[in-house]
């Protein structure tokens, strides 16, 4: 039975550590939302008008017709589409003004032309920006929280000693969305951990779009369902989405954290390494299944074990070990070489090591779990 709640009344000292802490998080939302778009176009309006006196009043040279692209420029970004439209107009009106006043003449075709073709650039950007439903900046806002949230489903839970874990994931180029994802959940009252490392179809945006709504899905199914059952409705799942790369691979593990057994399943996946202490060896698991989304009733065989003290997993997608033209077993050996090397210093901090040793600027997605148990 846990303790009674005490009430404590904060000091001082922590009541201005809570209300100093509150300035940076709000100074970060505030550069998060974006400036309301009435505001923002009246704000570029002044700005265009301002632009155009003072290239009237104090100097051409110094403020030439050009330098509307300004306003233009800071449209795209801010503005929806009938509001770039409406600052198109303004300018357009400015360019005519000036044109006029200044003599046309005087005025250099290329600067007219450079302003046109920027707010023709700058309208083109905000109406694909709205077809999203998100103008201006917060489309920048949503990806980023979208890309937050995939990396917070990433996060493996915490385990009591003598279990570790780390995971690892890597998009390709250094893109900000990757299409490898981890799920985990403790079952049995944090008895049982279940751990699936799937690679989706494609990369960049489009499969990181499809990674965070597959990873919603299958971390509720990992929680929800039997662990023997959970490839399979998995695969139902996948073959009911009506995607044009509608696959993914995928390997789950299932670890009894009491006694060290396991099984690991595999949906097209790389096979998964065992590292035996007591022999001092890496081993490949004999597991096989098709990909998840290819048949709508597939199996998946298991592979069973025990993680004795000393033990290892090492689960990872095949951007580590794939290269074009080159045998999968050949990427296999290079990363059981690389995880050879690593038992002599300890796992702990190896996941990382692993990634950047073997494919540290790979042309895929990469992702790796590591789990072991302390001696």
């Amino acid at each position: 039975m846990s303790a009674p709640a005490v009430e404590r009344r904060p000091s001082d000292a922590r009541g201005a550590r809570t209300v100093l802490g509150a300035v940076p998080r709000a100074l970060t939302r505030a550069r998060r939302e974006p400036p309301p778009e009435r505001l923002a176009l009246g704000a570029l309006v002044t700005l265009s008008v301002a632009l155009l006196l003072l290239g009237l009043v104090w100097s051409e040279r110094v403020f030439p017709p050009v330098v509307q692209v300004l306003p233009l420029l800071f449209g795209g970004l801010l503005l929806g589409r009938r509001a770039m439209l409406q600052l198109i107009a303004v300018v357009t009106v400015a360019l005519i003004w000036d044109v006029l006043a200044l003599g046309f003449w005087t005025v250099r075709p290329g600067a007219i032309v450079t302003a046109l073709a920027t707010g023709a650039i700058a309208h083109e950007f905000a109406r694909s920006r709205g077809e999203t439903g998100l103008s201006g900046l917060r489309g920048d806002t949503v990806l980023a929280e979208l890309r937050r949230r995939l990396e917070l489903q990433g996060d493996l839970p915490g385990l009591d000693d003598p279990w570790q874990a780390e995971a690892v994931l890597r998009p390709a180029g250094g893109a900000p969305f990757a299409g490898d994802f981890v799920v985990s959940a403790c079952a049995d009252n944090g008895r049982r951990l279940d751990i699936a490392l799937v690679d989706v179809s494609g990369k960049g945006v489009d499969a990181g779009a499809r990674a965070l709504l597959l990873s919603g899905a299958l971390g509720g199914l990992l929680e929800a369902m039997d662990a023997r059952e959970f490839l399979p409705a998995a695969n139902r799942y996948l073959c009911g989405q009506d995607w044009d790369e509608g696959f993914a691979t995928a390997v789950h593990l299932s670890l009894d954290l009491d006694t060290g057994e396991y099984f690991v399943e595999s949906a097209g996946h790389p096979p998964t390494a065992h590292f035996d202490a007591g022999s001092g060896r890496w081993t490949l698991l004999d597991t096989a299944g098709p990909a998840l989304g290819l048949m709508p009733h597939a199996s998946y065989d298991a592979d069973q074990g025990v993680l004795r003290p000393g033990d290892a997993l090492l689960l990872y997608t095949d951007g580590l070990v794939e290269v074009p033209g080159r045998d999968l077993t050949v990427g296999i050996d290079k990363l059981l070489g690389a995880a050879e090397r690593l038992v002599a210093r300890g796992f702990r901090g190896g996941a990382t090591l692993l990634v950047d040793q073997v494919a540290s600027g790979g042309s895929d997605d990469r992702g790796l779990v590591l789990i072991w148990r302390d001696r």
